[in-house]
């Protein structure tokens, strides 16, 4: 098929739902290549839609074993396109933009299964979406299932952000982290003159927010300030760190599938008796330790970390990632042009821009894959 032409600027739709599960994420942003090769972008508007209470349960129970669950998976995805579509139409409203002005909108889909290479060598993503009822809802292009591609192609399927991180802010001149704490913390390495490197380090929100609303009815820790009542545990701590995971080597990428509260309950049995405010404690200090490891240890020679997602806005855990690297500038990507919340959304407008012009996407140091690959699949309008 003939790539379509490069007009320019593209405006493209970014929508993610991500492992914290709290909420579906929009942006709406024209790209532009502008000289030199580096990206342009250009955000027009934001959304944030909440997910349905009893949606956002059913997706939680898809993500362990359970009965009827291609059927129950099928009617969730449905529903899901129906907040997608009511954060795209919201988009436009704000942004005066039509639907037939938006070239094409990049659509995550909620991960239910991620298990790249296992089984049977190739193993496989889920991502329970349907962008072909997101197309009808819309009537504009959807990308979507941009993961299965590069899993089949030998790689992990994830992150997809490093690259994305490369193209924004590329022309750095230094060392620079990007630290994403959505459900899962996933950390790019952007250094002068090198093809981006990144993978996921450890849990965040997902097991946060989960003990969070467990014991106080919260469904998240507010600016860190529960975690802050509390005292980490070290000997929790120091077994938290111990998971095998923490110590993989990369290419390597994790979700609930195994950062989950079975495998919390697993971990607290050996260590019973422990106040649930200090759970809360010690679980901040470990999503600060499992990414302050990985950054020692893949990017020592680093000067700036940006720190985008919804933990940014955990004061507790900005505080402590400050303290765990020292001579390193801990700051919101806002300072780099990009609001934290919005940053996974416009990388997925961006991939999306990048399957509608059949581009191919270099993930080999990042995901493993055998080289580059046009990832995604489109439903035109």
């Amino acid at each position: 098929m003939t790539a379509p032409a490069s007009a320019s600027p593209l405006t493209c739709i970014g929508l993610m739902s991500g492992t914290s599960m709290d909420g579906v994420d929009g942006v709406l942003v024209d790209i532009s290549p502008a000289s030199g090769g580096a990206l342009s972008l250009r955000q027009r508007g934001f959304a944030s839609v909440d997910l349905p209470a009893a949606l956002r349960d059913e997706l939680l129970a898809l993500n362990t074993p359970g009965d009827n669950e291609l059927h129950r998976g099928a009617l969730a995805a449905n529903a899901l396109m129906r907040v997608y579509a009511q954060c795209v139409q919201q988009l436009c409203a704000e942004a005066a933009v039509a639907p037939e002005a938006v070239a094409v909108i990049g659509a995550h889909g909620q991960t239910v299964r991620h298990r790249p290479g296992l089984f049977d060598g190739t193993g496989y993503t889920t991502q329970l979406i349907n962008g072909a009822l997101l197309a009808e809802l819309t009537g504009i292009a959807v990308a979507c299932d941009f993961r299965s591609r590069d899993v089949a192609a030998g790689g992990q399927g994830a992150p997809l952000v490093p690259v994305f991180h490369q193209a924004v802010w590329n022309d750095a001149g230094e060392t620079l982290v990007v630290l994403n704490l959505g459900g899962i913390a996933n950390l790019s390495i952007l250094a002068p003159g090198k093809t981006p490197f990144g993978f996921d380090c450890g849990p965040a929100n997902a097991l946060l927010d989960g003990w969070c609303q467990q014991h106080t009815g919260q469904p998240y820790d507010a600016d860190g300030r529960w975690a802050a009542q509390g005292q980490v545990h070290e000997a929790l701590l120091q077994q938290l760190m111990a998971e095998p995971y923490i110590r993989q080597a990369p290419p390597k990428s994790t979700g609930r599938d195994l950062f989950n509260a079975e495998w919390l309950q697993q971990q607290l049995a050996l260590q019973p008796g422990i106040a649930a405010v200090d759970v809360q404690a010690t679980l901040t200090a470990y999503t600060v330790q499992a990414a302050a490891h990985h950054a020692r240890a893949h990017a020592p020679a680093a000067t700036r970390l940006l720190v985008c997602g919804g933990g940014v806005r955990n004061g507790e855990i900005m505080r402590q990632l400050a303290e765990a690297l020292p001579g390193v500038t801990v700051e919101s990507t806002q300072a780099h042009g990009i609001d934290p919340q919005a940053v996974e959304a416009t990388a997925f407008a961006w991939l999306a821009s990048k399957t509608w012009l059949r581009e191919p996407i270099d993930m080999t140091a990042v995901t493993g894959a055998r080289g580059p690959r046009v990832l995604g699949c489109l439903y035109l309008a």
